[in-house]
């Protein structure tokens, strides 16, 4: 798997799709999951084929629809920006009006929250069943 330094630190890998690794945000303050689209040298959408373009909406989608029902969202925050790291990778972020960064975006909002052992691995095992990942 191709995977920047930086993800491969801050995030744990929790499988692949068709084109994109899935990693897991351990950031207990909300939901979080990160689309790596598995192609070298690729830092922005538009770098993609047209089949991986379409491929990446499709697993987005995906993650989006499982991270909102099984989360009860109020809004998916779906973001590709790379300013830190410039492997393409797509941030998909569980939001709650109740939320402490609410409506604002997460980063830098609050410092990040670790979670449990125990409600890690049922996070883990919940999307990975979720997603057949």
């Amino acid at each position: 798997m191709i995977l920047h330094k930086q993800l491969e630190k801050d995030c744990i890998v929790l499988g692949q799709m068709d084109l994109c690794a899935v990693l897991l945000m351990p950031d207990a303050n909300y939901p979080w999951l990160i689309l790596v689209p598995q192609r070298e040298h690729i830092s922005e959408i538009y770098e993609l084929s047209d089949d991986d373009q379409q491929q990446l909406i499709r697993e987005s989608s995906t993650v989006s629809r499982v991270l909102s029902d099984l989360f009860d969202a109020d809004k998916i925050n779906v973001a590709a920006l790379g300013n830190m790291v410039p492997q393409l990778h797509v941030h998909h972020v569980v939001r709650y009006q109740t939320d402490a960064a609410w409506p604002a975006p997460v980063w830098g909002a609050l410092p990040a929250k670790s979670y449990s052992d125990a409600d890690l691995q049922d996070i883990q095992n919940r999307l990975k069943k979720a997603l057949a990942i």
